[in-house]
């Protein structure tokens, strides 16, 4: 059996959900399950075309603070367990942690802070990433398969982003921010998207301004990772780069089960 899940963060669920491009992308993909991130919306705030979907087990996590980040989880496959905090109050409160487990592997849909500014948010954001780091980690020597979607607010490499040479001091490309991703695939973790594609120029977020999406000017911020153990199960991991309403666009992974 394969199974396609997809991951985009939507820049605010309420204003995607006024744009016609997004219900004809929801309601005609062959995804399984979607994790959407940013959403920008506490629960009660969501409209209802998108909180209750015909096909679909809905989750969401909201942040304390309204119009904030945030994340969404649709599911054709019923799961067994879902889990909304990571155990630390500083993460849970800006609602960046969803877990959904199910028969064959837990999933996590989360959404990395930015840095910030002159890296201001940058001790926070490296507080998250090893939280998230050691809570996964639990789970696999536990003996579950982890898949990890959402965008990370890093690009690692330097293929990852359109001009590496001018963003070694900007957030997202900071050497810290870089050097845990390294350290985090090195503890057994796989990204999907490097299985299949080592070529450059494939982006996940372009700014709205300079007409950089137009231009080319990207950087590759979402990922799907699982855990080393699992990637013989990954069939395909893609970027939709053609599916536009975001800064952002959808990334795919195909697993067989």
């Amino acid at each position: 059996m394969s199974i396609k899940l997809t991951s985009w963060n939507v820049n605010g669920i309420r204003a995607i959900n006024k744009k016609e491009v997004f219900h004809n992308w929801f309601n005609n993909n062959d995804s399984d399950i979607i994790n959407l991130q940013e959403i920008r919306a506490q629960i009660a705030d969501i409209p209802k075309e998108v909180y209750d979907v015909d096909g679909f087990n809905s989750y969401f996590r909201d942040a304390v603070k309204k119009g904030y980040s945030g994340l969404a989880t649709y599911s054709k496959i019923q799961p067994i367990n879902v889990v909304e905090k990571i155990g630390n109050p500083a993460i849970d409160d800006e609602g960046r942690f969803l877990r959904v487990d199910f028969e064959d592997f837990t999933l996590i849909n989360t959404y990395f802070p930015n840095s910030g500014s002159k890296a201001s948010r940058l001790d926070y954001k490296l507080e998250f990433c090893n939280t998230l780091a050691d809570y996964v980690c639990n789970l696999r020597d536990d003996g579950f398969n982890i898949i990890i979607c959402g965008d990370v607010n890093i690009a690692h490499k330097e293929i990852d982003i359109r001009y590496p040479d001018r963003n070694h001091e900007t957030s997202g490309f900071l050497p810290e921010e870089r050097q845990w991703l390294t350290d985090f695939l090195d503890l057994g973790f796989v990204d999907t998207f490097r299985i299949f594609n080592q070529e450059p120029d494939n982006y996940t977020w372009w700014s709205y301004r300079y007409n950089a999406r137009a231009k080319g000017i990207g950087w590759r911020l979402d990922y799907f990772f699982v855990n080393k153990e699992f990637k013989n199960k990954v069939l395909s991991a893609e970027i939709e780069s053609d599916v536009m309403g975001s800064d952002h666009c959808p990334i795919t992974l195909e697993l067989d089960l």
